[in-house]
């Protein structure tokens, strides 16, 4: 343990303890000192999503207090402090998706696919197909059914004979695989 990082567990250890003993002002002490590491802790990892920060950091105190009796005084209390706040940071991405920003909405493109005549609209099939025919069968099908035929994730597994969750991750892959080789030419 670094100096620095070991003078910061003692202060912390010191203050927690008296607050664990009732006193009331070392407890808003510790809770203070704790929420600018905690706060620093979810700041480099979520760089992308500062306004969430100072939501896992209430999340993350409140965590801590009702845990506090979890606390093992012969453990670093900073090492007990960034787990907490390091399950809330985990349980924010499942809850909110690591990919929700790197996704473009589909659902604009159907301005960008309208076609005036029966002749455009053969002609983007045909481009539509070659544009596909690039893509792994199973890839191929998850986004034919779910994105062009309108079918739902269970009705798409029933068809195609994947899982459910095969589907999602086929649709994603192939959409990935097709945003990288034709969305720059877009």
């Amino acid at each position: 343990m670094s100096e620095s990082l070991s003078n910061i567990e003692a202060k912390l250890h010191a203050v927690w303890m008296q607050a664990l003993q009732g006193d009331a002002a070392s407890y808003q002490q510790a809770l203070t000192s704790m929420s600018g590491h905690v706060r620093r802790f979810l700041q480099k990892r979520m760089s992308s999503q500062l306004s969430d920060v100072e939501d896992l950091v209430q999340e993350t105190l409140m965590a801590i207090h009702q845990k506090r009796h979890t606390y093992q005084n012969d453990q670093p209390l900073t090492a007990w402090m960034y787990a907490i706040a390091r399950y809330k940071w985990v349980d924010h991405l499942r809850a909110h998706g690591r990919r929700e920003g790197l996704h473009d909405d589909i659902d604009d493109w159907a301005e960008t696919l309208a076609v005036d005549n029966e002749e455009e609209a053969s002609d983007a099939h045909k481009d539509l197909e070659i544009v596909l025919a690039d893509l792994p069968l199973r890839q191929r099908e998850a986004i034919e059914h779910t994105r062009l035929m309108g079918l739902s994730i269970t009705e798409t597994a029933k068809c195609t004979g994947q899982s459910e969750a095969s589907v999602k991750v086929n649709i994603h892959r192939g959409l990935k695989t097709l945003m990288a080789k034709w969305g720059a030419k877009a």
